[in-house]
């Protein structure tokens, strides 16, 4: 058999945002099939129907693990869902070998009033595995869920950590050929996560992977490439770093107010060198001064700013905080010229873009968030494991002593 795993080749998806038109034209999608014409028609768009995927294609072979990434409402879960054959595209082809392990929505294919253990034999029935197969692996299931008693209780009795943990469990430790996961993996704790991770870096070797995330931390970590969807459309595909530069860049397109209470404002943001010159490429042993011009209403008489870099993989680098060195921008009820001085950047040489956060006085309450509003590169001669790199001071010392 052919080590491509998937083959997707133009599907699509539209939705309806009226439920009653929605239901009627269900009924003549299906008096379409019955009567052997096209689902979904010839591709044309009734009243206050959308697409919701449009005309997406890719391949995956086994070995590979694909990172699905875009801003919320760009496609990713419908598109998994066509994947695993719980809703049907109305246009394109796909086609899916092997076994599929799914983890798309919490506690999706659990029958809540079975218990753990009954959930076990039932999902794994599913994927195809047989009793005697399923009995070799239950302890390793069980023992990886780390749900402990609670195997015997109803899934309905489950908090969604726990369910998460199981799901993750049966999909990992059954080794399907295919495994699709959406954000679940969110849910639950550090350690728990830490440890789904390590297992995806382990099963992606002999299966493929589709893994929609937005920690773009593990798409960089875990995918061979990415793929960027944004209103349903396929915007690029590529190596992660490259998709997640076109992510962070949606961002800054479409509107760099993340949050805001429409009175504070950052304005003329500025990097500059160390001949006060502005700049968007540094050594990373070389200082950085950003200037900016920041208004706020008259109802803040002071505000703190956080400065925070961040890398190519949504990851925050680095952070400088006003209030972390006692100081606060005094409302001067007029433009405020700011300047930040860092003596030496330290940072990986890489790609990185600014975060600006403004607070109130009292440091719980944004009044303004700007994602990605500066890009800037950090070159050097050294390119190390961590984003952050300290100078120290090394020798060798005298081990007589």
């Amino acid at each position: 058999m052919s080590d491509t795993l998937i083959k997707v080749e133009g599907i699509s998806k539209k939705f309806c945002h009226s439920l009653k038109k929605s239901l009627w034209y269900g009924m003549q999608d299906l008096g379409r099939e019955i009567t052997g014409r096209r689902h979904g028609g010839e591709g044309e768009l009734r009243p206050e129907e959308f697409w919701a995927v449009k005309d997406v294609s890719f391949e995956l072979k086994r070995g590979e693990c694909l990172g699905l990434i875009g801003p919320n409402g760009a496609g990713k879960s419908t598109l998994l869902k066509m994947l695993n054959g719980l809703i049907k595209p109305d246009q394109g082809r796909i086609e899916m070998h092997g076994r599929i392990g799914p983890l798309i929505e919490l506690g999706a294919g659990f029958n809540p009033i079975l218990t753990g253990r009954e959930n076990i034999y039932v999902n794994g029935a599913v994927l195809g595995f047989t009793k005697k197969e399923i009995d070799q692996k239950l302890d390793e299931i069980i023992e990886f869920a780390e749900i402990g008693k609670f195997i015997d209780a109803p899934v309905q009795s489950y908090s969604s950590g726990m369910k998460v943990r199981l799901g993750f469990a049966i999909a990992a430790q059954m080794e399907p050929d295919v495994l699709l996961i959406d954000e679940v993996l969110a849910v639950g704790d550090i350690g728990f996560r830490s440890k789904c991770y390590s297992r995806l870096a382990e099963l992606v070797e002999n299966c493929a992977v589709i893994f929609v995330s937005h920690q773009m931390y593990f798409i960089n970590r875990l995918c061979s490439s990415a793929m960027l969807l944004k209103s349903g459309q396929k915007i690029c595909m590529g190596e992660p770093a490259q998709a997640i530069s076109r992510y962070n860049a949606l961002f800054s397109q479409e509107g760099k107010v993340i949050s805001g209470d429409q009175e504070t404002r950052i304005e003329n943001l500025r990097l500059l060198d160390k001949s006060n010159h502005e700049s968007d490429a540094f050594d990373w042993r070389d200082p950085l001064i950003a200037e900016l011009d920041l208004l706020t209403s008259r109802a803040n008489e002071e505000v703190a700013l956080s400065v925070t870099f961040m890398g190519m993989d949504g990851a925050i680098a680095a952070q400088c905080h006003s209030s972390y060195n006692n100081f606060k921008v005094r409302n001067a009820y007029e433009r405020n010229r700011v300047r930040l001085e860092i003596d030496r950047l330290n940072l990986n040489p890489s790609v990185y873009y600014i975060n600006l956060i403004v607070y109130d006085k009292t440091n719980n309450r944004q009044l303004l968030w700007l994602y990605a509003t500066k890009k800037f590169e950090v070159t050097g001669d050294f390119c190390g494991g961590a984003s952050f790199q300290y100078e120290g001071h090394w020798q060798v010392a005298d081990a007589s002593r």
